[in-house]
């Protein structure tokens, strides 16, 4: 049967907690352990007959019990009409990209399985068998896509490196030439002969010729042309930046169309008569984030036309209903709207945005004849899970449940709270209470700030391994999360207010937000804490140092200190410049100094710990050497530094992300409740955060 979802917001009485708390003895509250161990949906794809949905579960690795690592991802599959669920393939697995075959009899995904030295494309049937490769590559493989016919596989993989210049690397001289020694991702194409098997004579792929590296590619229905985006090199920053879409003949390569989006790219589908290619697209260069949903001709030189001009809100699922419609589903707000759109730019809303306690809809896959849907979606009570609806304006109903403990947790309330900036702009934001609150009691404050900052928090999911959430909450804290100015989901003006004016009002709408809450009688004003990630970091490192006098404790992870020497060390410079500043260094270098963390170091006053990845591309870990320094000498407050191996932008393997939620707990549960003076004890005790017995002497 389906599962529905009936978990009240309950309460039980509020304990102020001692500083070893944060290992949790508490089974009614959430903990960092059960954080440690919480499944998710990833991906879903809808059968063409709509009897089937395949699904990506992440499955966490366990601390100190696996070997470390990043999640596992398991492929299941369920049946629409009871809800049942089989796991496919599960255990120690990687699986990426389901998708099914035309007649909806098997699924093909890509991964590493048995002796395979690369990722290659794998086959499995719907009604029992054993996956069968179909396709092994000299590199691994990447994203692909089937021909509506099944007869052949267009995919992404790079090409193999040349025997010469691998024997040299193999003799040592395995120098990198910064910048200039990628290999382009290109974009191959295959027949299908069937379950040719591992040792069978498998088809020889054919490399189309093409000027760029390969992002993604997608058959038209006739399987004579291919959706190809590109970008100018394999860089990140042209990934985000440059990526263009292009309409190549699959047989010859040749560029029949390019479409010349005109800046960050999303999804992009053909129409079901081929004649009309939607994409998810920026409005021009300076857009932070692709959202807006625009259409063009195929084979006529028309420009793109935005079928919703002005939507406050951004698109980034769509899937065509006929040759004339297509759905949508956008971020709005705190929230997700679903609705269909014509070609005339007719807007029917089918869905109505949710309230406290609803699921926010992310993404949703369809039926060929759409009369099925399944939407991934999470609430403030349990994350990503599929739900499914007969038609489109039918309310979704939970049908997993990849969590079945959370019931027995006691959850905090949570709901969307509305202030004003500065100059009057009226701004949105999450809060979580403390759990059991009271009104009129005063509460230490965590504010979590979002990355991006093209990016905003949504009321419903909030808790991981970097966001204090609910574990927070059952700890006696209020956890806010804002949505400052240059967030998404309120459509491109919104989102490009904070541009060239770094650590200006956006960070203002923080104070702010911070203010409402005290002002509600909600915060106690000498115990607000902040933390975040990226831009979250940032604004942590500007939060201990220019508006010190206002924080008691900071916890900064992969964040900017020196926006001078970031916009030389990032591997996104053109994103900085065009997105961002919207200016290059020389241009305005006092600019670049006073939006600097370091520029107000003098100011700091707060206990301030510091996270960083050590292999981290996007935010140099140099960001954080130079800000603990700087600190350190200073010895105007406590400061600690914690690097991780292996590690980038953010945390993937279990241990670091486990140490990472135990440290920024400690860190606020030492300094806003506790009021210490000097830093907690440096190390961590894992196996009594586990509940685990304690390693024998």
């Amino acid at each position: 049967m389906p599962f529905r979802h009936a978990l009240p917001l309950c309460l039980i009485a509020l304990v102020w907690f001692a500083p070893d708390m944060v290992y949790g003895q508490n089974n009614r509250l959430i903990e960092p352990k059960d954080i440690a161990h919480l499944e998710y949906v990833t991906g879903a794809e809808m059968s063409p007959n709509g009897k089937h949905i395949a699904y990506l579960l992440a499955v966490p690795r366990r601390p100190l019990q696996d070997d470390d690592g990043s999640a596992w991802y398991e492929l299941h599959v369920m049946d629409r009409q009871t809800g049942v669920t089989r796991p496919f393939i599960t255990g120690e697995v990687s699986i990426s990209s389901p998708q099914w075959s035309p007649d909806g009899k098997s699924i093909y995904y890509t991964s590493k399985r048995s002796d395979d030295k690369m990722k290659s494309l794998y086959r499995i049937p719907i009604d029992g068998g054993e996956s069968v490769r179909v396709l092994g590559t000299p590199t691994s493989m990447g994203s692909f896509d089937i021909s509506d016919d099944g007869n052949h596989v267009a995919f992404l993989a790079k090409e193999e490196q040349d025997d010469a210049i691998q024997d040299l690397e193999d003799e040592g001289f395995n120098q990198e030439i910064y910048e200039e020694d990628w290999l382009p991702t290109r974009v191959w194409v295959a027949a299908l002969e069937g379950d040719s098997g591992r040792d069978a004579k498998q088809p020889k792929p054919r490399m189309l010729d093409l000027n760029g590296s390969a992002i993604s590619v997608l058959w038209n229905p006739d399987g004579d042309e291919l959706m190809v985006v590109l970008a100018p090199t394999p860089s990140v920053d042209d990934s985000y930046m440059q990526k263009r879409v292009f309409v190549v003949n699959a047989e010859s390569g040749k560029v029949i169309r390019s479409l010349n989006n005109p800046g960050k790219l999303g999804q992009v589908s053909w129409s079901p008569d081929g004649e009309h290619l939607a994409i998810v697209s920026a409005v021009d260069i300076h857009d932070p984030e692709e959202g807006r949903l625009m259409v063009t001709s195929v084979h006529e030189e028309s420009g793109l036309v935005d079928l919703i001009p002005g939507l406050k809100a951004h698109v980034h699922t769509i899937s065509w209903k006929d040759n004339s419609t297509l759905y949508w589903l956008a971020a709005e707000g705190i929230t997700s709207r679903f609705g269909i759109v014509t070609l005339e730019g007719d807007v029917t809303d089918l869905l109505a945005p949710g309230g406290d306690g609803d699921p926010v809809f992310k993404e949703f896959t369809a039926s060929d004849d759409h009369n099925a849907f399944a939407f991934l979606g999470s609430a403030a009570t349990y994350p990503t899970e599929i739900f499914l609806s007969d038609k489109a304006s039918q309310k979704p109903q939970r049908m997993t449940d990849s969590n079945p403990w959370l019931k027995d947790k006691t959850f905090a309330r949570q709901t969307v709270v509305t202030w004003k900036g500065e100059d009057g702009l009226e701004l949105q934001g999450i809060l979580i209470y403390p759990l059991d609150y009271v009104s009129g009691q005063k509460y230490p404050t965590i504010m979590y700030v979002h990355g991006g900052p093209e990016s905003h928090e949504s009321n419903a999911w909030l808790t991981s391994y970097s966001r204090p959430g609910q574990v927070a909450a059952g700890r006696g804290f209020a956890v806010f999360y804002p949505n400052y100015r240059g967030s998404t989901g309120r459509g491109v003006e919104f989102s490009m207010m904070g541009q060239s004016d770094a650590a200006g009002k956006e960070f203002s709408d923080l104070i702010a937000g911070v203010d409402h809450l005290i002002d509600a009688g909600i915060t106690d004003p000498d115990a607000v804490g902040v933390t975040g990630g990226s831009y979250g970091g940032y604004a942590s490192a500007w939060c201990s140092t220019f508006y010190s006098d206002r924080f008691a404790a900071s916890v900064m992870f992969v964040g900017i200190s020196d926006n001078v020497s970031k916009v030389g060390t990032t591997d996104i410079p053109e994103e900085m410049f065009l997105v961002h500043h919207r200016k290059h260094l020389w241009d305005d270098w006092n600019y670049f100094l006073e939006s600097s963390p370091i520029r107000h170091i003098e100011k700091n006053q707060t206990p301030t710990l510091i996270m960083h990845g050590k292999e981290d591309p996007r935010v140099h870990p140099s960001q954080s050497l130079e800000f603990h320094r700087h600190l350190k000498t200073l010895k105007q407050a406590p400061v600690r530094l914690v690097l991780y191996e292996g590690e980038g932008h953010g945390n993937r393997k279990a241990a670091a992300r486990f140490d990472y939620n135990l440290r920024m707990l400690r860190w606020m549960e030492h300094f806003l409740k506790d009021k210490a003076e000097k830093s907690p004890a440096m190390r961590i005790d894992y196996r009594k955060a586990l509940g685990m017995p304690a390693e024998k002497e």
